[in-house]
């Protein structure tokens, strides 16, 4: 599938649902607690030729989740504040952002709803960790505690860039090309997967070692990075094979309810 914009996408591609921030935000005169998400993200979907829909943090259960996810063709879980690491068992770091408890919640149930129906799905940054915390893993929760410096994470909102090398025959591997080593990808993270969950399989490190990305073999997509390619608009490889698994699941569900 070819990237569009705007005036010539496919008015039937696929649904893909983004997760959203949950943050104080300032428009107009108001300044109030809302569901956000940067541009960046729903403008990747649309260009790769997806329908972007937002998914903001609720309450929930299993059947909201399953009633959520009937209406997608696809998922990203996408960045935003750390996970609570009480999820995984452990006190918070001093510099671990504030739990946002009701985000957690909200992704955990639609992540595993979305494994459960394999319903193609990406998690970015957080979601990479998030997908990992739900599946029983754990994180370093301050990279430069293991580092020894900001690499990762320079603050301010400047991203910075890491290569990464991408393990041979995984999903990741196809979608870009067969690559071994992705240059220069942008991060802005301070934490990292540690214990990897059941199931899950390290698809890309650093030269550190520090995971930077991981799959689920056992649904048809199920791709997380720990970097930010909503970042690099002239590479839209990972959100095309998103679009292109997405499409493939309508057509079969599609396909199922009519027969």
């Amino acid at each position: 599938m070819n990237a569009c914009d705007a005036n010539d996408c496919d008015a039937a591609g696929p649904i893909i649902g983004l997760t959203t921030y949950l943050e104080q935000a300032q428009t107009g005169v108001w300044n109030v607690p809302a569901a956000i998400l940067p541009r960046v993200y729903f403008d990747a979907v649309t260009r790769a030729g997806g329908i972007a829909v937002l998914l903001p943090p609720q309450p929930v259960n299993a059947a909201i989740a399953q009633r959520v996810l009937d209406g997608l063709d696809g998922l990203i879980i996408t960045g935003g504040k750390d996970v609570d690491p009480a999820r995984y068992g452990q006190s918070a770091h001093t510099e671990t952002d504030e739990p946002r408890p009701d985000r957690d919640a909200w992704e955990d149930l639609l992540l595993h709803q979305a494994i459960a129906r394999e319903l193609p799905f990406l998690g970015i940054c957080r979601g990479a960790q998030m997908l990992n915390v739900a599946l029983g893993g754990s994180l370093h929760q301050h990279l430069p505690d293991l580092v020894g410096n900001t690499s990762h994470q320079a603050g301010g909102g400047v991203f910075n860039v890491v290569d990464v090398v991408i393990e041979p025959n995984t999903t990741l591997s196809a979608l870009l090309d067969g690559q071994t080593l992705l240059p220069a990808v942008p991060v802005y993270h301070h934490q990292s997967i540690d214990r990897v969950a059941d199931g899950l399989t390290v698809t890309a490190r650093t030269d550190a070692g520090i995971v930077q990305a991981v799959e689920l073999p056992a649904v048809p997509f199920g791709v997380a990075v720990q970097w930010h390619p909503e970042q690099t608009p002239d590479d839209l490889r990972l959100f095309t094979g998103l679009i292109e698994a997405a499409t493939e699941y309508r057509a079969a569900h599609v396909e199922g309810a009519t027969s």
